[in-house]
């Protein structure tokens, strides 16, 4: 269970004292976060989802709040802040920024099928599509500089053979970009749009969650880093059939441009990269604290040693 801020029920029932929801139930942590406290909570109003925000600016929280309710606005199936009495979304617990949100319908898919890959392609672009307009923005705090420094830093543990091969020519690549930015369509991303971030019911979409990561960015990119987890095969290589059926899906609302195409293999294992970093941040730093999940940072190393040659391409429009 990834729970880093315990909460009990005594600290628990004076806060949701505030928002009017009937006597608490129950709750629990959830398993499966990697950054924030998560807990369900259950009472007579409802089910909700409790989030401890553990990571990232504080001043920077009314921007997720506004995020979510564009998009809820927009018809996306997402949480949102709940208002207490006193019509405040943002709160605090346990010395941490606290959001109490909807708990969303569905489940977690973990093998995913090519209908699958086709609704989230499809919801990602609708994201996109709600949010191109650059009304609001929020930089990233794990962009192309935090990926060019801890690279570098990651490059000199390696030995020579695997530098040379996975990390110079994509941080030679990063270096090129920050200089001189290529002229990509921009919206926020999710960038986290994870299995276990998004919801269904069968094959019908509910929910998608956890948007503590979203950012203002190249929207290929964030198209990259959801194929590199719902696309990928045993050997964490792409798979053909799903790849191309979330690729379409997204093309079908949003459809690529031949820059893009151009960029694409780049731009996957640029996503690949910067999960790797992270993960292996995590793993240094949470080693050995139990009740804290961390991932294996190899998974994203062996997805970027699969994208040495990229054999999807993006669909184009004739």
């Amino acid at each position: 269970m990834s729970v880093f801020t315990e909460v009990s029920r005594e600290q628990l029932e004076p806060f949701l004292g505030g928002f009017a929801l009937g006597r608490l139930i129950d709750f629990s942590g959830i398993a499966g976060g990697s950054e924030n406290s998560n807990f369900f909570v259950a009472c007579e109003g409802g089910e909700f989802v409790l989030t401890l925000i553990e990571r990232g600016p504080q001043d920077e929280l009314p921007f997720f709040v506004e995020l979510l309710e564009q998009l809820r606005s927009a018809g996306l199936p997402v949480p949102y802040a709940i208002a207490d009495g006193q019509g405040q979304r943002l709160h605090r617990l346990n010395g941490r920024p606290a959001l109490l949100q909807p708990r969303l319908p569905g489940r977690h898919v973990e093998q995913p099928d090519a209908s699958h890959c086709q609704a989230v392609g499809q919801m990602l672009a609708r994201l996109h599509a709600a949010t191109a307009s650059g009304a609001l923005q929020r930089r990233s705090d794990r962009g192309l500089l935090w990926m060019l420094g801890s690279g570098r830093q990651l490059r000199a543990r390696l030995d020579q053979a695997q530098s040379a091969q996975l990390l110079d020519p994509l941080l030679a690549q990063i270096a090129d970009w920050l200089a001189e930015p290529p002229a990509l369509p921009t919206a926020i991303l999710h960038a986290d749009l994870f299995r276990d971030n998004v919801l269904f019911e069968g094959h019908h979409l509910t929910g998608l969650i956890d948007f503590y990561n979203a950012h203002t960015g190249w929207t290929l990119y964030d198209v990259a880093i959801t194929v590199n987890d719902w696309c990928l095969d045993a050997q964490q290589r792409l798979q053909p059939e799903l790849a191309r059926a979330l690729l379409a899906g997204y093309a079908a609302i949003r459809p690529f441009s031949a820059h893009e195409a151009d960029l694409w293999p780049a731009v996957l294992r640029l996503a690949a990269l910067r999960f790797w970093l992270s993960r292996q941040l995590a793993a240094e730093q949470h080693a050995g604290q139990s009740g804290v999940l961390v991932k294996d940072p190899e998974h994203f190393k062996r997805v970027l040693v699969g994208h040495a040659e990229v054999q999807v391409g993006l669909p184009l429009a004739l």
